[in-house]
Formats: C-alpha cells, structure tokens, sequence
C-alpha cells in the first residue's frame, strides 16, 4: 500500500522535477495569470443526499476560499437545499466565493424520457440562473459498459443533447457536453462522433481531462481538436492508482497540464476552468491538502489565486 508519508514524499519529488525545469518557466509565460480558476465541491464529497441534508458543502467553500480559488462548482440539488434551509446566501457571503456553474446529469438513450428529462434539466437549471450562474456542465447518464453499444444509441444521444442545450440556452445559460467514463459518453471516437454532429449554437464543449485520460484517450489532442467549443473544463489528473478513482493533485500524473492551460489561455478563457479531484475514504492527503498541492502546482505555472 502506498502510505501517506510515502505520497507526500512522492509529491516534492514529482514537484522539483517538474517546477526545476524548462517547462515551468515556458508554462509560467503562456499562462501569465490570466486564468481565474474554480474548484468543484466533490472533493469533498459533497453530493445530493437521499436525506436532503449535504453537510460539506461549507467546509468545501471554506478550503477553496481559504486557498484564494476564484469560484465553485456544485449540483443545483445542493443549492436549493442550503436554499430552502436559509443558509446558502449567508454561506457564500461568510466566504466570499462566487457560484460560477451547476452539474447536471441527462438520460441520453431513452427517448420515453425526454419530456420529463427536459422539465427536469430546466428546473435545476432555474436554480443555478437564481444564484447567479451562468454554466451547466451537462453529462450523460451511466451505462453498463460491457454490454453498450453506441451506434445503436448515436441518434437518441445526439437528439436528446440538442433538446436539453436549447432548453439550457433558452434560460441565458450557458452548456457544454462533459464526457464521463462509465457512460453513455466515454470514448474519444464517441466524443468526437458527438461533438461533430451536435447543434454547436447551443451545445457546446465542458471536457473532464482526467476523465478523457482515464477513457484512454490523449485529453490534450481531444482538447486542440474541440478548442473553438470549450467554454468550460473539470482540470483534474490521473495515474490509475488506487485513490481519488485514480486521479490525483494535478502535476503528479499522465495528463498534460501544461499544453492544456497554455491552450485554454491563448483561447481567451479566463473563467470556467475548474480544478476537480475525486473523494477518496482512505487517500493519503485530506481534500484540503490536495487543494494546497494542486494549487501549489498551479502557481509555478503563472496561474494568480485571491488573496
């Protein structure tokens, strides 16, 4: 088992290798501060409860607030709890974090139920409107991968995503397809299948990194060949290990950070860049200490953080 004090060892060590050489100094350039980047709150594992009481939703704005990150991310169904109990305006006020975007999954495959999904979507989608965000990051529904058969979907799926963005758009929001694996798009070839055929006025691209590395995919190639489309993005890493799903602090995996923050800021994307990290029960680093790690990274890369 790789322990905690093996991990943060390996941490300065990945560190000095990469900030003591050429491409820390190239990337501190490309990136020149321009970039104003978020955090999503499942780091914390803050998720809809069955209960209807998430807990972690203020510590996770209390870490990012503290670690200067410029806005958060959560699902809408979070939202309107804190909501409805009276807390979320005192909480974003204590912290002082913008809400930048709302996470919304779809069901892209079954037609039977597009009309419920479409109310659905449009709902949570009011409640990101009403506290003032601008972006839903919108992601398939899960399948059952061994038995999947995307072509046999392509039409449902690419028909449904053009519902649900014109619906989206309607209210003034943005939206953009967020790739995931274990669902009904994963794959490059299904990603660039989609993204080809979509309605780009409205529908346009949110990529997960990590989840495109993970999907066995080169994120920073699929990232080029869409970059006219990405208004928004989930920053996250990965190295197949046993923790945080296998992502990991950025700079301590296989996704080239670097190329895809020079890419995003030479697109002129200055927000809707979010830093994410799966929770983990037994992970060597609390989530706090993986926001300090992946921050600590950011800023040998020229990225500028709240103080």
């Amino acid at each position: 088992m790789f322990g905690r004090r093996e991990f943060l060892k390996g941490v300065a060590v990945s560190a000095g290798a990469v900030y003591g050489s050429p491409l820390e100094a190239f990337a501190k350039r490309v990136t020149a501060g321009k970039l104003r980047i978020g955090y999503t709150c499942i780091t914390w594992n803050s998720f809809p409860s069955r209960s209807g009481d998430d807990a972690t939703l203020d510590i996770a704005l209390k870490d990012i607030a503290a670690e200067g990150f410029w806005y958060f991310e959560t699902f809408p169904e979070i939202l309107d709890n804190w909501d409805q109990r009276g807390k979320l305006e005192p909480l974003i006020a204590e912290y002082k974090v913008p809400f930048l975007s709302g996470y919304i999954t779809g069901d892209l495959v079954d037609p039977s139920k597009r009309k419920d999904e479409i109310a659905r979507i449009t709902r949570l989608a009011s409640v990101v409107k009403k506290f003032k965000g601008s972006y839903i990051v919108l992601a398939p529904n899960g399948v059952n991968r061994n038995t999947y058969n995307f072509q046999e979907h392509r039409a449902d799926i690419i028909s449904a995503l053009n519902d649900y963005a014109a619906a989206i758009t309607d209210l003034g929001l943005q939206t953009g397809l967020h790739q995931h694996t274990g669902t009904a798009i994963m794959t490059r070839d299904e990603v660039y299948a989609v993204m080809d055929a979509v309605n780009t006025k409205n529908m346009k691209f949110a990529p997960d990194v990590g989840q495109l590395q993970k999907g066995g995919a080169d994120a920073a190639k699929v990232v080029k060949d869409y970059l006219p489309l990405v208004t928004h993005m989930h920053l996250k890493d990965y190295k197949g290990w046993q923790y945080y799903g296998g992502y990991c602090p950025l700079g301590m995996g296989m996704v080239d950070i670097p190329a895809i923050l020079k890419m995003v800021e030479s697109k002129g994307l200055e927000v809707g860049v979010m830093v994410e990290l799966d929770p983990s029960k037994d992970g060597p680093m609390t989530p706090l200490e993986t926001a300090k790690t992946t921050k600590a990274y950011l800023e040998r890369m020229g990225c500028e953080f709240q103080t």
